[in-house]
C-alpha cells in the first residue's frame, strides 16, 4: 500500500512514538528476567486516521502473514498477544469492534471516550489517564488566576464529548462564563481551500470579537498543527485572528509537534500558550537510540527514509540514477538539528505512553508464564504535569466585565451570563470588603460602615459627659443658678421677719425655693453615663420636684384671691384662709404627681438601653422611659397645674396683693408653660445626647424663670431698697 498525502504528513509526528515501540521491545528482549524463553517482535500498522482502513489493519491481524483471510491464521512463530492503538479514541473504538469479539487485548494511549460500551470494551486498557482529572486541573487554574469569561474550541470527536457534556456545567457551577463554545472540524491539508478558510474564518471570526483573554483548545494529537496551518492561512490573507493577550490552554491530548511544511512559519499566536501533559519519566537512553537510528542506503527503510526526507527537506537518490536530485539524503544528518517544534529529542508523553504499554504487555506474559492466575497491569499512574510553553510576565485578565471593587456588589445584567453584571454601590449601613461580592452584608450591631463602605468602623459610646463642652456648660449653669437659689433662700431667711417675706406666706416662699434649688440639682442626674439608679429616679424626681414648685405658686395665687373674698361679710372660707389651705393645695397637688410615678415605677420602669441605630457611628446610651404614655402623664399633670395656675393668677392680676404677688406668677407661668410646650415637638425631633441636653435647658430654663419672676423683685427690694420694705408701704399697697 503506498502511502497516502496523510501518511505523509502525519510520519514526523508518529516517527517519535514508532521509536518508542521499538527502543521498548529492544529493552525488553534483552532482559532475561522479563521473558527469558520469548522474543516479542511487533507489525506496525498505518490506517490514515480512516475508519475503513481501521477496520481492514484489524481484519488483517486476524489473518495469516502476507495473505487476507480473516479468522484463518496458521502461523506458529508469530502469534498475536496484544494490540497498542492510539492515538486517536475512534480509532481504538473502531479497532474494538472486531478485535473484542476474539478477546484479544487491547492497549490504547488515547484519552477514553465518554460513554464506554462495557460489553465491546472488556478487553481495553487506557494507558491515558482518565481525562476527568486533567479537567479539574483546567478549572482550577482557571480559579486561581480569576479566568472567569472564557471561550471553547473542541474538535468533534469521542474523547470531547464528556469534557462538553459532564465537565462544562461543573465548570459553569464553580463560577464560569463561557463567551462562546464553538465546534472545530477535522482538516486536512489536502482538503479544499475554501474549506478550510470558512472553517477558520467562523472560529477566528468568534474569536476577534469575544471579550474573553482565555481560550481552551480540546483537540487531538495533530490539531495543534491543524489550528497553526488555520492561522496561517488567514494571515496570508492579511487577516489576523490572534488578539493580544490571549491565553491558549491546551488539553494533553494535543502534541505540539508540526509538520515538516510549518517548521519556518510563526508561532506567535501560540505563545504563551499552556499545555497539559502526562507525567512521564526521563528515559536517558532513549535520546541515544533516537541518534543511532539512521536510513540505510542499501536497505529499504521505506518508513525511516520517509521521515528524512520529510524532515531533512531532501530526497534519496534513485537506484537507477536517472533523475537529477539537488538535495540529495545522505543518511548522515543528525536528529538533534531539527527544530523542536517539528522533532523532539526526548521521549514526549505520548511515546511514553507507547513505551509504557509495551512493559505491561511484557510483564502480564511474563505473569502468564509464570502461572500467577491474577495477571498484574503494570501501567503508570496518571498524574497531569503542566507545561508552559512560552513563559509571560503579566497575567492578563479573562472577564466578562471589570471587578466589582470594594463597597460594591453585583447586580445581574439581563440577558447574559452571570459572569456579566453591573456593579452596585453597597447601601447604607452594608459593606463589600472582598473584590467582586455577590451581595453586601450588614456591618454588626456595634460597627458601621466607613465612607468607601469596605471597613466595618466600632462606634462610639455616646452620652452627655463632663468632658464635652456641651455637658461642662450645663453643669455650670446648674451649679450657678443653685448658687443664686441657696443665695436668695439666705436672705429670705436673714430677713424672715420684714414685712416682705411675712406678707407672702413664708413657709411657701422657703418651699418653693427649695424645690426650685432641688430642680437645678436634679440636672445633674441627666449628665455623666446612664446608670440603673439614674435612669430609675431622674424623671419621677424631676416631676414630683416641679409639681411641688407650681403647686407651691398656686397655693399662693388661691391664698390672695381667697383672701380677698373671704373678707366679704358673711363668708364662710374664713376658716380655711391661711396655712391650711397652702398645705392643703401642695399636699393634694403633689401626692397625685408622686402616685403617678409611684404607677409608672412599678408597671414599667425606666431602663438603660444601647441605641444602636438612631446616629451613624455611635452606640447611645440612653435611658428607655419604659412607659412612654406615663411619662407624658408626667408632663401632662404638670402642664395642666401650670395653665390653671396661669389663668387664676391672670384673673387676679389686678387684685391689690402684697408687692403685686400674682402678676409676677402669672409671668413665671406664662414662661413656664412656653417653655414646657415648646419642649415636647423640640424633645421629639432631637437624638442621644441632644435629647438629654434638651431635657435639662427647659428644666433650668423654666426654674430659673420662676427663681427670677417671683424672687428678683423681692430680693432688690430688700437688698436695694429697704425704705420700701415697711409695714407702711404694705398698708398703703393694700389700701
Amino acid at each position: 500500500m503506498q502511502p497516502s498525502n496523510s501518511h505523509c504528513r502525519l510520519a514526523i509526528q508518529i516517527y517519535q512514538h514508532i521509536l518508542a515501540l521499538v527502543f521498548a521491545i529492544q529493552e525488553i528482549n534483552e532482559n532475561p528476567q522479563i521473558l527469558p524463553n520469548v522474543t516479542l517482535g511487533f507489525n506496525i500498522y498505518n490506517n490514515y486516521f480512516a475508519p475503513s482502513l481501521t477496520f481492514q489493519s484489524s481484519m488483517e491481524l486476524l489473518s495469516t502473514c502476507q495473505t487476507f483471510i480473516p479468522n484463518y491464521t496458521c502461523d506458529v512463530q508469530n502469534k498475536l498477544i496484544a494490540i497498542i492503538g492510539g492515538p486517536n479514541s475512534n480509532i481504538c473504538l473502531h479497532m474494538a469492534t472486531v478485535l473484542d469479539l476474539y478477546k484479544i487485548p487491547q492497549l490504547t494511549y488515547s484519552p477514553a471516550p465518554e460513554k464506554n460500551n462495557n460489553a465491546q470494551t472488556v478487553f481495553f486498557y487506557w494507558m491515558f489517564p482518565n481525562g476527568a482529572h486533567q479537567y479539574r486541573g483546567i478549572l482550577q487554574l482557571l480559579l486561581h488566576f480569576h479566568w472567569i469569561w472564557i471561550g471553547v474550541i473542541y474538535l468533534d470527536v469521542e474523547s470531547a464529548q464528556m469534557f462538553i457534556h459532564d465537565m462544562l456545567p461543573m465548570f459553569s457551577q464553580s463560577g464560569i462564563c463561557f463567551d462562546f463554545i464553538e465546534n472545530i472540524l477535522k482538516i486536512y491539508v489536502s482538503s479544499d481551500i475554501t474549506d478550510i478558510m470558512t472553517v477558520g474564518m467562523r472560529i477566528f471570526t468568534v474569536i476577534r470579537r469575544s471579550k474573553a483573554n482565555t481560550m481552551i483548545f480540546h483537540g487531538e494529537m495533530q490539531s495543534m498543527a491543524d489550528f497553526r496551518s488555520l492561522l496561517h492561512f488567514l494571515e496570508f490573507e492579511d487577516m489576523p485572528a490572534k488578539k493580544q493577550g490571549i491565553v491558549w490552554i491546551m488539553t494533553a491530548e494535543m502534541d505540539f509537534t508540526s509538520f515538516s511544511f510549518q517548521r519556518n512559519w510563526s508561532i506567535d499566536p501560540i505563545n504563551g500558550a499552556i499545555s497539559f501533559a502526562i507525567h512521564s519519566n526521563e528515559v536517558s537512553e532513549f535520546q541515544q537510540f533516537i541518534q543511532l537510528r539512521k536510513p540505510s542506503l542499501e536497505r529499504e527503510d521505506g518508513f525511516i527514509k520517509e521521515f528524512w526526507q520529510q524532515a531533512f527537506h531532501c530526497v534519496f537518490p534513485n537506484p537507477d540514477g536517472d533523475m537529477m536530485i539537488e538535495h540529495i539524503c545522505t543518511g548522515e544528518e543528525k536528529m538533534e538539528m531539527l527544530p523542536v517544534s517539528m522533532f523532539e529529542m526526548s521521549m514526549t508523553s505520548h511515546s511514553y505512553s507507547v513505551y509504557n504499554a509495551a512493559y505491561a504487555v511484557a510483564h502480564s506474559l511474563h505473569a502468564m508464564h509464570s502461572s500467577i492466575l491474577k495477571t498484574r497491569m503494570i501501567t503508570n499512574r496518571g498524574r497531569w504535569m503542566l507545561l508552559n510553553q512560552q513563559p509571560w510576565q503579566v497575567s492578563p485578565l479573562s472577564v466578562c466585565n471589570d471587578y466589582c471593587h470594594l463597597g460594591y456588589s453585583k447586580a445581574t445584567k439581563e440577558g447574559k451570563p452571570f459572569c456579566c453584571y453591573n456593579c452596585l454601590p453597597c447601601p447604607d449601613g452594608k459593606i463589600a470588603n472582598q473584590k467582586d461580592m455577590d451581595d453586601c452584608f450588614q456591618c454588626p450591631d456595634d460597627h458601621y460602615p466607613n465612607n468607601n463602605r469596605d471597613l466595618c468602623i466600632p462606634k462610639i459610646l455616646s452620652f452627655l459627659s463632663y468632658e464635652e463642652p456641651l455637658g461642662i456648660g450645663l453643669a455650670i449653669a446648674a451649679l450657678s443658678f443653685s448658687s443664686i437659689t441657696v443665695l436668695v433662700l439666705g436672705i429670705f431667711m436673714k430677713y424672715h421677719e420684714t414685712p416682705i417675706i411675712k406678707a407672702n406666706n413664708q413657709d411657701l416662699s422657703y418651699t418653693l425655693l427649695i424645690s426650685i434649688l432641688l430642680s437645678f440639682l436634679c440636672t445633674f442626674l441627666f449628665i455623666g453615663r446612664p446608670g440603673k439608679l439614674t435612669c430609675l429616679i431622674r424623671q419621677p424626681t424631676f416631676g414630683i420636684i416641679f409639681s411641688v414648685a407650681i403647686s407651691c405658686m398656686l397655693a399662693k395665687t388661691i391664698t390672695v384671691v381667697s383672701a380677698f373674698m373671704s373678707a366679704k361679710p358673711g363668708c364662710r372660707m374664713q376658716k380655711w384662709i391661711g396655712k391650711k389651705l397652702a398645705i392643703a393645695v401642695v399636699l393634694s397637688c403633689s401626692f397625685i404627681q408622686a402616685a403617678i410615678c409611684t404607677i409608672w415605677l412599678t408597671t414599667s420602669p425606666p431602663f438603660i438601653e444601647l441605641n444602636m441605630h438612631s446616629v451613624i457611628g455611635e452606640i447611645i446610651v440612653e435611658c428607655n422611659e419604659g412607659s412612654v404614655t406615663i411619662f407624658y402623664c408626667v408632663l401632662g399633670f404638670m402642664g395642666f397645674l401650670a395653665i390653671v395656675n396661669f389663668t387664676v393668677a391672670y384673673l387676679a392680676r389686678n387684685l391689690p396683693d402684697s408687692f403685686q404677688e400674682t402678676k409676677s406668677i402669672t409671668f413665671s407661668m406664662l414662661l413656664f408653660c412656653s417653655v414646657w410646650l415648646s419642649f415636647v415637638p423640640t424633645y421629639l425631633s432631637t437624638k442621644g445626647k441632644y435629647m438629654v441636653a434638651v431635657e435639662i435647658f427647659s428644666i433650668l430654663t423654666s426654674s430659673a424663670g420662676l427663681l427670677g419672676c417671683i424672687f428678683f423683685p423681692k430680693s432688690y427690694i430688700i437688698m436695694m431698697r429697704p425704705d420700701l420694705n415697711k409695714k407702711e408701704q404694705l398698708i398703703k399697697k393694700k389700701k
